[in-house]
C-alpha cells in the first residue's frame, strides 16, 4: 500500500513539474507574441530594484563609517563633505527607482487587465466552438469552471506568473550580491538563514498543498453558486420567482451552498494560520540569532559601525532572497498547476469525429438508418432503432408525447451529438465524413428553446456586418413580424434588452419566437427545421404561420415538430415518436384513419382545431 503511495505521488509530481514546463511555455510565448514590452518593464522593474538594494544595503555603511570617523576625531569638513554626497546619493537613487518601478509598475497593470481581456475571449471563443456535447457535460462544465478560474485570480494570468519568474530572478541577483558581503564580513550567518529557510519552506509547501486542495474542491461549489446567485439576480426569472413564491427556496439553496463554500475556506482559513504561526516563530528566532552574532562581532570589534549596518541589512537579504527564491518556486509550481487548467479545457477532448468532405449539389436526401442514441454516462437509449428517409423539398412533420426524442432526434441530425448505433446518411454519404462546417450550413434551426441576444434586431437575424436589409424585411413579412418591426423606436437598428442599453425592447414571447422564425428564414439553407415554432404565439398568429407555411418554407426540405397536430396536414409525412422509436410513419390521412393508432388517438382531441382552421 505505501509503495502505491509512493508511486501516486511521484507521478502526480512529474505531472505537476510536466505542467510548469507547459505553462511557463505558453505564457512566454504569449507575452513575447502579443506583448513583449512587457519584458523591457520587467527589465525596468529590475533596474530599479537593484538600484534600491544597493542603496539600502551598502551605502548606509559608508554614510556611518564617515559620521563615526568624525566622531572619532577625524577631519570634519572632509567627512562631512563626504557624509552628505552620501546622503544625496541616497536619496537620489530612492528617488529614481521609485519613478521607475511606479512608471513600470503602472503600465504593467494596464498590460495585466489585457491579458485578462485576452485569456477570458479565448476561453469564451473555445466554449463556443467545441463539441455541443460538452456544453451538456458536467465534466467538462466544470473543466471550464477551473479553466476560468486557474487562468484569472488563483493564477493571475500572465503577469501573475511573470511575477514570480521575475522574482526567482531577482532574488537569485540579491543572494549572489549580499552573499559575498556576508562570506567576508559575518560567514557564519549562511548556516542560520539556510535552517530558517528549510523550515520556512516546509511549512509553506504544506500551506500551497492545502490551498491545491481546497481549489479543486471549490470548483464545483463555485459553478454551483454562481448559477444560483445569477438566478436570484436575474430579471428574467422574476415572474416564476414571485408567482409560485420560491423566493425562499432559493434562498435557502444560495445560502446552502455558501454555508458548504464558506466552511471551506474556514478550514483553509485555519490550516494557514497554524502555518503562518509556525512561520513567525521561525522568524524571530532567525532575527534573534542573527543579531546577536553581528552585535557580538561590533562588540568585540571586528567589524565597524557601518559593516554591522551593512551586515544587518545583508542578513535580511539574504534570508529574504532565499525564502524569496524558494517560495517564488513554489509559487511558479502553484500558479502553473492553477493555469494548466485553462490548457486543459483549451485541449479538451473532441466530442465528434471531424471529416473533411464537402457538401454538394442543391438537393439533398437524409436518411437514418437503424440509428440508436443514449446520452454520454447513461445507459438508457433515447432513441433506438430509428429508420427514416426524408426526401428532397418534403416537408415532414414529427409529433409524439414530451420525452418521446423528438429534439433528441433533430440534434443527431444536426449533428450536436453523434448517433451510439447505425448511420445518418445525408446523399448517400455519413454525415461524419462532411466538414463540420459545411455540414452545418446545410440547415436552418428554430429549437423550442432558441435565445435572443442582446444585440440589435438587425444583428439578432443576420449576425453579421453585411446584412441585407431588404432581405430582413422580407423574411419579417413571411414570419409576420414586419409591422411591428417597423413600430420599434429604431427599427433595425433597435437594441433587444435592456442588459447594455436602458432604451432597449423586451419583445413579447410571440415576437421573439416571429424573430427566430425570420433568422432562420434569412439563412436560406436548403434544410428547414422548426421545434414548436408556434408555442408562443396566439390562435390567430399561430394559424397565419400554418396558413402560409408553403410560402415560408417553400421546396426546401422541412422537418417540423409540433405538439398541435393541426401543423400536420400542411406536411407530406408524419412520424409519430413513442417508445424511443418511430411507431407510425405516414401521410395525416393514413394516420389519422388508423384504427387504435397513435396519431388518431391524438388528432381526436385536438379535432376542434381542425374545425376551426378549415372554416
Amino acid at each position: 500500500m505505501e509503495k502505491a503511495e509512493r508511486k501516486e505521488k511521484r507521478e502526480k509530481a512529474k505531472e505537476n513539474r510536466r505542467a510548469v514546463r507547459r505553462v511557463l511555455g505558453f505564457m512566454l510565448k504569449t507575452a513575447w507574441k502579443e506583448r513583449p514590452s512587457l519584458f523591457l518593464l520587467y527589465a525596468a522593474f529590475f533596474a530599479g530594484q537593484c538600484i534600491q538594494k544597493v542603496q539600502i544595503v551598502v551605502l548606509p555603511k559608508f554614510l556611518l563609517d564617515e559620521l563615526m570617523l568624525v566622531l572619532g576625531g577625524g577631519a570634519v569638513s572632509a567627512h562631512l563633505r563626504n557624509a552628505v554626497l552620501y546622503v544625496a546619493l541616497i536619496g537620489g537613487l530612492n528617488l529614481f527607482s521609485n519613478i521607475l518601478t511606479n512608471i513600470a509598475g503602472s503600465v504593467r497593470s494596464v498590460w495585466e487587465e489585457w491579458f485578462n481581456e485576452y485569456f477570458e475571449t479565448m476561453l469564451a471563443g473555445h466554449a463556443m466552438q467545441m463539441d455541443f456535447e460538452h456544453t451538456e457535460d458536467p465534466e467538462a462544465l466544470d473543466q471550464l469552471s477551473r479553466a476560468k478560474e486557474g487562468i484569472s485570480w488563483y493564477s493571475g494570468g500572465v503577469v501573475g506568473i511573470l511575477n514570480s519568474v521575475y522574482d526567482m530572478l531577482l532574488n537569485v541577483t540579491v543572494i549572489a550580491g549580499v552573499g559575498v558581503i556576508i562570506l567576508f564580513t559575518c560567514p557564519l550567518l549562511f548556516p542560520v538563514q539556510l535552517l530558517a529557510l528549510f523550515l520556512m519552506t516546509l511549512l509553506n509547501a504544506k500551506n500551497n498543498r492545502l490551498e491545491t486542495e481546497v481549489y479543486a474542491e471549490l470548483a464545483k461549489s463555485n459553478r454551483i453558486f454562481g448559477y444560483y446567485f445569477f438566478q436570484l439576480s436575474d430579471f428574467s426569472y422574476g415572474k416564476e420567482i414571485r408567482l409560485y413564491d420560491s423566493a425562499e427556496m432559493m434562498r435557502q439553496k444560495a445560502e446552502a451552498i455558501n454555508e458548504e463554500i464558506t466552511g471551506t475556506w474556514r478550514r483553509l482559513g485555519k490550516g494557514q494560520t497554524r502555518y503562518s504561526w509556525g512561520m513567525d516563530i521561525v522568524n524571530a528566532l532567525r532575527d534573534g540569532i542573527s543579531y546577536f552574532y553581528i552585535g557580538l562581532l561590533a562588540i568585540t570589534k571586528r567589524i565597524t559601525v557601518g559593516d554591522f549596518s551593512m551586515c544587518v541589512a545583508s542578513a535580511s537579504e539574504l534570508y529574504q532572497g532565499m525564502r524569496g527564491l524558494t517560495f517564488a518556486w513554489m509559487d511558479i509550481a502553484k500558479r502553473c498547476n492553477y493555469a494548466n487548467q485553462f490548457l486543459k479545457f483549451l485541449e479538451y477532448p473532441a466530442a465528434l469525429e471531424k471529416g473533411s468532405r464537402e457538401v454538394t449539389g442543391e438537393t439533398h436526401t437524409i436518411e437514418f438508418c437503424h440509428v440508436g442514441f443514449r446520452y454520454p454516462r447513461s445507459e438508457q437509449y433515447v432513441l433506438k432503432d430509428i429508420n427514416l428517409k426524408i426526401s428532397s423539398g418534403e416537408h415532414l412533420s414529427v409529433v409524439g408525447l414530451n420525452g418521446a426524442g423528438k429534439t433528441t432526434f433533430i440534434k443527431l441530425l444536426c449533428r450536436l451529438y453523434d448517433v451510439t448505433e447505425g448511420e445518418i446518411l445525408v446523399d448517400g454519404v455519413n454525415i461524419r465524413e462532411y466538414s463540420e462546417e459545411a455540414y452545418r450550413k446545410l440547415f436552418a434551426v428554430v429549437f423550442q428553446d432558441f435565445k435572443l441576444f442582446a444585440f440589435t434586431l438587425r444583428e439578432n437575424i443576420a449576425f453579421g456586418e453585411n446584412a441585407n436589409d431588404e432581405k430582413i424585411n422580407e423574411v419579417l413579412t413571411l414570419a409576420g413580424f414586419y409591422e411591428d418591426a417597423q413600430k420599434l423606436p429604431e427599427g433595425l437598428d433597435t437594441m433587444l434588452y435592456k442588459s447594455f442599453d436602458e432604451h432597449g425592447t423586451e419583445l413579447s414571447g410571440g415576437q421573439q419566437q416571429k424573430t427566430a422564425i425570420a433568422r432562420a428564414l434569412y439563412r436560406d439553407a436548403p434544410i428547414v427545421i422548426l421545434d414548436e415554432p408556434t408555442a408562443a404565439l396566439d390562435p390567430v398568429a399561430e394559424y397565419d404561420i400554418y396558413r402560409r407555411f408553403d410560402c415560408l418554407v417553400g421546396n426546401k426540405t422541412a422537418i417540423y415538430i409540433s405538439h398541435r397536430l393541426s401543423s400536420c396536414k400542411f406536411c407530406d409525412r408524419i412520424a409519430v415518436f413513442a417508445d424511443n422509436t418511430i411507431k407510425e410513419y405516414g401521410t395525416h390521412d393514413e394516420l389519422a384513419g388508423k384504427k387504435d393508432g397513435i396519431y388518431a388517438e391524438m388528432f381526436a382531441t385536438q379535432a376542434q382545431y381542425y374545425v376551426e382552421h378549415a372554416s
